[in-house]
């Protein structure tokens, strides 16, 4: 397994829409290792295949807590098909915005229709940390971050802060 450099904001990457999966193979399943290692590295609980440069429609999930066995979840080409009309705020941070935080609110409970390691249509109700893990993955499958569901004004302010620290660089 590699770990994989992170692509930061202001990275115009992380706007790209992801390409779906045609099918799992050796090389794929490799990759899902490599994101696993890059996430618990970072460390982070989520991790799409965009966040390292790739633009394909995977995401990495490990929810559970230090101490705990470790619990990889992989989702090739997760969709959501049904979402509540009730809402959760989380906390969100993301590895691509390191050490900013911010509120969002997103549907409660989802359920996720998605490929997994074993080549094999999944589905999946998900609530709470998971469901909010989940669509914000998924979110950056299709070019979305957590920063687009917050205030312009904080939105403009952060990627003000990584574009300047990038031309830093």
């Amino acid at each position: 397994m590699t770990i994989k450099p992170l692509i930061i904001l202001p990275d115009p990457l992380l706007r790209q829409v992801s390409a779906p999966i045609e099918r799992v193979d050796s090389e794929l399943l490799t990759l899902a290792d490599d994101m696993l290692e890059t996430m618990y590295d970072a460390p982070g609980i989520g991790l799409a295949g965009i966040q390292i440069g790739v633009p394909r429609r995977i995401l990495v999930i490990d929810l559970a807590r230090e101490g705990e066995e470790p619990a990889p979840q992989v989702f090739i080409n997760p969709e959501i098909v049904k979402f509540s009309e009730e809402g959760s705020v989380y906390e969100e941070g993301c590895l691509s915005i390191p050490e900013y935080y911010a509120e969002v609110e997103r549907p409660a409970t989802i359920t996720v229709r998605h490929i997994g390691r074993d080549g094999k249509e999944h589905v999946v109700e998900a609530d709470g940390l998971l469901a909010t893990c989940l669509q914000h993955e998924i979110d950056h499958l299709n070019g979305v971050l957590f920063i687009d569901h917050i205030s312009r004004l904080k939105r403009e302010m952060v990627i003000k802060k990584f574009t300047k620290a990038a031309k830093g660089k």
